[in-house]
């Protein structure tokens, strides 16, 4: 943390600062308000002409005390909040809540709801990394990638307001299992959305994958390595990337994942280009698991047998999901009351934005903007 200027800029400086036109350090403030920060934050660069000397990130803007709000809501309350952390997955950031809770109670959702939420989870994915994508590559300056796959969205988007009314902060899941069944045709659905995304990803990777421009943008950009991606705490594509086979849904697995077969893809070189080409995998991977869920939807309940009034006993969890940025964790300190003594969120975009400095170091300006792309941060998750 910044103290003082004289913390960030060194001791070189005068008392009024350094002198402009003799000082070979320039400090360039990027954000708040900056398009490819994606969202309000606050980088401070520490250049020599365009190379980037050191960086730090200035977060808070968007702070709402998420955490501090679950102490003072019941735990049916709290759920709806959750998604507005990552509000371009709110999907997921629902069922690492719902299933921490139940874990919590000891329940455990039915077969039909935990393929429900398999399958919307993966949807969801598929949605983000298409934000992702779109918004990625036009801070590059590729423009038409950006309404390909916010057309292609466009069609999941659809089928969340279809089955529970919103389109964005969806609130798709109970504690204890699934509210709202499946609306009819949904399976029917399902499978003809898959159908049509399929050929769309190949759409993507011709505009980008052998992209001359494209390639040269990301290529040995923003290289992290396997041990320091350990080291710092990133998880998720950018972990993959990297060449560490780990995702929680093979690892740890939950809802219906056990019972689907689906690779993990991972990279070599642990740069920009690395972690868009394991992001294109993933997406292939997820039609593979929705297809699969879609063909072994069980018949039966939907929700499993809750108290009306949750007073989880004494007691703490933690419990995380493979988010679409990473591991999504929520830990929870109950007291035996109506409400969590203690709530604590681990979003994947906090614990991977702390990743940047080590990855612009020695690249130029130009390429922050590549990276922190790549991580695919969001700030409502970052500040919460």
């Amino acid at each position: 943390m910044i103290e003082n200027d004289r913390d960030f800029y060194g001791e070189e400086w005068g008392e009024k600062g350094p002198t402009v036109l003799d000082a070979n350090e320039l400090v360039l403030n990027m954000g708040p308000q900056h398009p490819s920060t994606h969202g309000v934050l606050r980088v401070i660069l520490k250049l020599d002409g365009e190379k980037v000397l050191g960086t730090e990130c200035v977060i808070g803007y968007l702070h709402r005390g998420v955490e501090k709000i679950g102490e003072h809501r019941t735990y049916v309350q709290f759920a709806p909040y959750v998604d507005r952390m990552d509000y371009v997955a709110a999907v997921s950031n629902g069922l690492g809540y719902c299933q921490a809770v139940e874990t919590l109670i000891n329940v455990e959702a039915p077969p039909r709801a935990q393929y429900i939420r398999t399958i919307l989870a993966e949807l969801q994915r598929i949605a983000s990394h298409q934000v992702w994508l779109g918004t990625h590559a036009l801070d590059i300056g590729a423009m038409t990638p950006l309404f390909y796959t916010f057309r292609d969205r466009e069609e999941i988007l659809k089928v969340f307001e279809k089955y529970c009314g919103a389109r964005l902060t969806t609130h798709a899941f109970r504690i204890g299992g699934c509210q709202y069944e499946t609306y009819e045709g949904f399976e029917k659905e399902v499978k003809k959305l898959c159908d049509f995304m399929e050929p769309k990803f190949g759409e993507y990777e011709e505009l980008l994958t052998t992209n001359r421009i494209w390639v040269e943008r990301t290529k040995g950009v923003g290289k992290l390595n396997g041990d320091e991606c350990k080291a710092l705490g990133v998880t998720g594509p950018v972990l993959r990337a990297a060449g560490v086979k780990w995702d929680l849904r093979k690892a740890q697995p939950y809802a219906a994942y056990a019972k689907m077969d689906f690779d993990i893809p991972t990279g070599e070189n642990g740069d920009t280009y690395d972690r868009y080409m394991v992001r294109i995998k993933e997406l292939h991977q997820s039609l593979r698991i929705i297809r699969q869920a879609v063909d072994g939807l069980p018949e039966g309940p939907i929700m499993a047998k809750v108290p009306k009034v949750l007073k989880p006993p004494v007691g703490e969890i933690y419990h995380s999901i493979e988010a679409p940025k990473g591991e999504l964790g929520y830990f929870i300190v109950s007291d035996g009351s109506l409400q969590p003594y203690r709530m604590r969120i681990r979003p994947p975009s906090f614990v991977n934005l702390q990743a940047l400095d080590k990855m612009v170091r020695g690249m130029l300006v130009a390429d922050v903007v590549a990276v922190i792309g790549t991580l695919d941060i969001v700030l409502g998750e970052v500040d919460r």
